[in-house]
């Protein structure tokens, strides 16, 4: 049985993996897919102190409550920044990383850093009268659709899903000094629809640990996990 942790981007829930999650359990694997500090149950305790040290805390407090290990550790977008800190800090207990259409930051790189395009979010909410949020994505004509899903049901799914982003989230930047969490094996999935402005960083051909890197692709837009759930845990369930 391998266990699955899988943490969702910004804006969203845990409830973005409802599709998915049934279908590794079926498999006969755990997963957990929790809901970050200050979205779905816990909107409410989102503010300007919310930064991404909170949402590594989130994750890491979660495994040693769990007693979690050989974690399968998933993040999707803004999440790529979470588990890559996450596996920082308890690299004894991350069998492998994935990073699902997500950040890939190098030491001391903030989500700015890594998605340039990012800046102009942030720019707006500092001017904003809150001074620290940052709204939803506009949702785009197809095929760009609201985080690259199309679908008018499932559209107005995801938008019972999405808050406001707290701007530190994405001005924090990763600390990745921890030696040991190079060895981690490393799997990079690929959402190829993208609206303009989003290019995607290459990813290095040779990972971390040395081994080449692992990059498969999904032709489908960016919240993959509601688009296309049953390709999205084939490609999940190799990993097992």
């Amino acid at each position: 049985m391998t266990t699955y942790l899988l943490v969702h981007g910004a804006w969203h829930t845990g409830e973005c993996w409802t599709r998915v999650t049934p279908l590794l359990e079926a498999a006969g694997h755990r997963v957990l897919a929790p809901t970050l500090t200050g979205y779905g149950d816990t909107v409410h305790l989102a503010g300007p102190e919310v930064g991404l040290d909170t949402h590594v805390a989130d994750v890491t407090g979660l495994i040693r409550a769990e007693d979690l290990t050989d974690v399968v550790l998933v993040g999707h977008s803004y999440a790529g920044l979470v588990i890559s800190s996450v596996a920082n800090e308890l690299p004894d207990r991350v069998a492998r990383l994935v990073y699902l259409d997500a950040m890939v930051p190098e030491d001391g790189e903030s989500a700015a850093d890594v998605l340039p395009v990012t800046q102009g979010l942030i720019d707006l909410a500092l001017a904003s009268e809150s001074g620290w949020r940052v709204p939803p994505m506009p949702e785009l004509p197809p095929p760009a659709g609201l985080f690259g899903v199309t679908d008018p049901d499932d559209i107005a799914w995801l938008r019972t899903m999405l808050s406001d982003q707290p701007v530190r989230c994405l001005q924090q930047p990763v600390r990745l000094d921890n030696p040991a969490t190079r060895a981690i094996p490393r799997t990079h999935i690929h959402c190829t629809v993208k609206p303009e402005g989003f290019a995607r960083r290459p990813v290095p051909a040779v990972q971390p640990n040395g081994t080449p890197a692992e990059i498969w692709e999904l032709p489908t837009g960016h919240d993959c996990m509601i688009t296309t759930p049953v390709e999205l845990s084939e490609l999940l369930l190799k990993l097992a």
